[in-house]
C-alpha cells in the first residue's frame, strides 16, 4: 500500500524561446451521478438566486440595491451607508474563515459546486452539447474544414454564449441600477455611457472567462488553487484514486479472472480524464488542477457498476483512508478555524442588532463665536440627521452643557426613511456663565414616536478668552 499521495506539478512545460506554453483545447464527455445531480443542483441554486434576487421589491424600491450615487445600499428591510462599511469588513472576514474550514475539512468543494466560474463552466459546457453534439462529435467538428453546418453549430454556440454573457452582466448591474428601469433605458438610448461600457465589459469577460479560458482561471488566475493546497492535511476530504486497488491498469472482458492477470480494477477506459473540466487524469494523484467536482467520481462509478465490480476506485475520501489509518474528524487547525468563524458570526451579529438607526453628525462654523443683538456669546453649527431606519420619523432637538444656554433655529425636524437631514442652528449663553476657553456642549435629539431613538452628539462652544 502506498504511503502517500502522488503529488503532480500540472504546470505545462515550456516551449524552447518561450515562456508561455501553447493551451491544449479540452473536451468535456456528457455523464450522469449522483455528484453531478447535486452539482445541478446546487448552480441551478445560485443561478436562480443571482437572477431573481434583483427582481424582488421590498415595499417602493428595489430589495437588493447598492445605490452608489446616493451612497446607500439597501439589502432588504436594511439600509447601510458608508459608515457602515466596517460591517462589510467582517462579513468579508466570516466568509474567509468559512472558506479556510471549509478547505481543511472538505477539501475544494466550494470550487467543485458553488464557485460562480465553475458553474458558468457547467453551463456553457452544456452550450457546447446542445449545438455541436457531445466530446466525439466536437473532436470531429473541430478538426473538420469550415462547411455551412459547422458555421451554423459555431454561430448557434458562440449566440448563446454571448446572451448568456448578456443576461449575466445585465443582472449584476442591475444590482447597482433599478433593474426595471434598465432594460428600458438600453433599448431607448436613456442609459448613461458607463451603464454600457460595465455591461459590455462584463458579458465580454463572462464569455472569455466560462467559454475560453475555464480551466486557465482555475489553475493560473485564482489565487485559492495556490493557497489551497498548504491547508490540506491527511484528514481533508479529497477525490482521489485508490492505487493499491486499481493497479495495474488495463483492458480486459467482462467477467474475466482479470486478478490472475495480474490486473487491477482500474480498466485505464480514460472516462476519468475525458469528463475532467481542467483536463487531468486523477490517477496520476492529488493535483492543483482539480477542483473536486467529482465528475471523475460519476463515471468510474458508473463503469465500475458496469464492469461487475464495487464502486469506489475514484471517490472523496483522506490520505489516512487510503494509506489504512483512521481518518480524524477534529483536530487542532479543523477547532482552530471553527471558533475563528463562530466567534467572527458573533461579533457580525452583535454589530449588526447594535447598529444605530439614527445618526447626529454637528459640524462647528468657522467663526469661533460671534455677539449676538442680545448682548449673549453666540456659536453657529450644522446639524446633520442620518435616518437609517425604514421609517420616517419626527426629532425634537435640545442642547445642553451650559446653564441658561439657549439654541435658535429648528426645534423639531421630520426626517423620512433612508434620508439625510441637514439643518443650521444656533447656541448663545451669558458671558458670565462662560468659563475661559472652549465649554462642553452637546446636541441630544430624540424621536417623538419612538423614545428609544436618540442619539448625543458631543461639541466645543467658544467664547472670548479674556475674562
Amino acid at each position: 500500500m502506498s504511503e502517500q499521495i502522488p503529488v503532480k506539478n500540472v504546470t505545462p512545460p515550456t516551449e524552447s524561446g518561450t515562456l508561455y506554453a501553447k493551451r491544449t483545447k479540452i473536451f468535456t464527455k456528457a455523464f450522469t451521478g449522483i455528484f453531478r445531480n447535486i452539482r445541478i443542483a446546487f448552480g441551478a441554486v445560485l443561478f436562480v438566486l443571482f437572477l431573481g434576487t434583483a427582481w424582488i421589491n421590498w415595499g417602493d424600491r428595489q430589495a437588493v440595491w447598492w445605490n452608489l450615487p446616493e451612497r446607500k445600499f439597501y439589502i432588504f428591510g436594511a439600509t447601510f451607508w458608508p459608515q457602515d462599511f466596517m460591517l462589510l469588513s467582517w462579513l468579508l472576514i466570516i466568509c474567509a474563515f468559512g472558506l479556510f474550514f471549509i478547505t481543511v475539512f472538505a477539501g475544494r468543494v466550494w470550487c467543485g459546486y458553488a464557485c460562480p466560474q465553475t458553474t458558468w463552466t457547467w453551463i456553457f459546457i452544456w452550450v457546447e452539447k446542445i449545438t455541436e453534439g457531445d466530446r466525439n462529435k466536437r473532436m470531429r467538428l473541430e478538426k473538420a474544414p469550415m462547411s455551412m453546418e459547422k458555421f451554423l453549430r459555431r454561430a448557434a454556440k458562440h449566440g448563446l454564449w454571448l446572451l448568456i454573457g448578456f443576461v449575466t452582466a445585465f443582472t449584476f448591474m442591475g444590482y447597482f441600477s433599478p433593474v426595471r428601469e434598465l432594460f428600458p433605458s438600453l433599448i431607448s438610448g436613456e442609459a448613461s455611457g458607463s451603464v454600457y461600457f460595465w455591461i459590455a465589459f462584463f458579458t465580454v469577460m463572462t464569455y472569455l472567462a466560462a467559454g475560453f479560458m475555464r480551466e486557465q482561471v482555475c489553475i493560473y488566475m485564482c489565487p485559492y488553487s495556490r493557497f489551497q493546497s498548504v491547508m490540506f492535511d491527511k484528514d481533508t476530504l479529497i477525490v482521489s484514486y485508490d492505487v493499491e486497488r486499481g493497479e495495474k491498469r488495463g483492458a480486459r472482458k467482462k467477467g474475466s479472472d482479470y486478478k490472475a492477470e495480474g490486473l487491477g480494477d482500474c480498466i485505464d477506459c480514460n472516462l476519468c480524464v475525458h469528463v475532467c473540466p481542467t483536463g487531468i487524469d486523477i490517477r496520476d494523484g492529488l493535483q492543483i488542477a482539480c477542483i473536486s467536482c467529482a465528475a471523475c467520481v460519476d463515471v468510474c462509478d458508473d463503469v465500475m457498476t458496469r464492469m461487475g465490480y464495487d464502486k469506489g476506485l475514484i471517490s472523496y475520501t483522506t490520505e489516512h483512508n487510503l494509506t489504512g489509518s483512521k481518518t480524524k474528524l477534529l483536530r487542532p487547525r479543523l477547532i482552530g478555524y471553527a471558533t475563528a468563524l463562530l466567534f467572527m458570526i458573533g461579533l457580525f451579529s452583535y454589530n449588526i442588532t447594535a447598529r444605530t438607526l439614527v445618526e447626529l453628525n454637528v459640524i462647528k462654523d468657522r467663526i469661533p463665536y460671534r455677539e449676538n443683538f442680545d448682548g449673549r456669546i453666540e456659536n453657529v453649527y450644522l446639524l446633520r440627521v442620518i435616518n437609517k431606519d425604514q421609517l420616517s420619523h419626527t426629532f425634537t432637538i435640545e442642547a445642553t452643557g451650559i446653564e441658561g444656554l439657549r439654541l435658535e433655529g429648528k426645534k423639531t425636524v421630520e426626517v423620512g426613511a433612508g434620508e439625510i437631514y441637514s439643518t443650521p442652528v444656533s447656541l448663545s449663553a451669558d458671558f458670565d456663565n462662560l468659563a475661559a476657553g472652549p465649554n462642553k456642549v452637546q446636541f441630544n435629539i430624540k424621536s417623538t414616536d419612538d423614545e428609544s431613538i436618540y442619539r448625543v452628539s458631543k461639541t466645543t462652544f467658544i467664547g472670548p478668552q479674556a475674562r
